[in-house]
């Protein structure tokens, strides 16, 4: 599987029509530079816009610069099509490094929390690491005070594998699965439709 810029959509399309568009370039490049739905020629929520997402901008944006080929891999915009703006972002780190391993990253609007964005966002980063020949094992690294992205990475099968510091985050717990290893979650997945 070669990673393009196409849409990344929900592996049982028949339970969301959630899906993960790419940010193009020149809208990455806009938001890293405190841009607003103006200068991104696309509808964004004061959110995105926001010095919330300010600093995942700026790094991305200077990643892309620096390589390219990254572009495909990157923070994605969480698009649910009965929603006006996208409800989040979410994507991997980069491409997979030399072990094959990916970091996935996502961030749900708060107005749009506690719907299910952050799942679908997950299940859809993990169908694409499975489906590519690249990946073989897949991170997340979050805050010990996150509760609820804590319970989300547990029912896909994530163990701790250690802890780190993080400039802008703080302390965060690293967790990983192997692509060979995932798992349905324990919940129902319509549940949180």
């Amino acid at each position: 599987m070669t990673i393009t810029n196409a849409p990344w959509h929900h592996p049982q399309p028949d339970q969301s029509d959630v899906h993960l568009d790419v940010v193009p370039e020149a809208v990455l490049h806009a938001l890293a530079a405190g841009g607003t739905d103006a200068t991104t020629r696309r509808p964004m929520s004061p959110w995105l816009t926001g010095p919330e997402c300010a600093s995942l901008w700026r790094r991305r944006s200077e990643q892309i610069r620096e390589r390219p080929g990254d572009a495909p891999w990157v923070t994605r915009l969480i698009v649910d099509p009965a929603v006006a703006l996208p409800v989040g972002v979410a994507g991997f780190h980069g491409p997979p490094d030399a072990h094959g391993m990916v970091e996935v990253g996502y961030r749900v609007d708060p107005a749009h929390r506690r719907r299910g964005y952050a799942r679908r966002a997950l299940e859809t980063l993990l169908a694409v690491a499975q489906e590519h020949p690249g990946v073989r094992t897949v991170r997340a690294t979050v805050s010990p005070d996150n509760a609820a992205s804590l319970a989300l990475i547990a029912a896909y099968g994530f163990v701790e594998n250690g802890e780190q510091w993080d400039e802008e985050d703080g302390r965060e717990i690293v967790f990983e699965v192997s692509v060979d290893g995932q798992r349905r979650p324990t919940e129902d997945w319509n549940r949180t439709r």
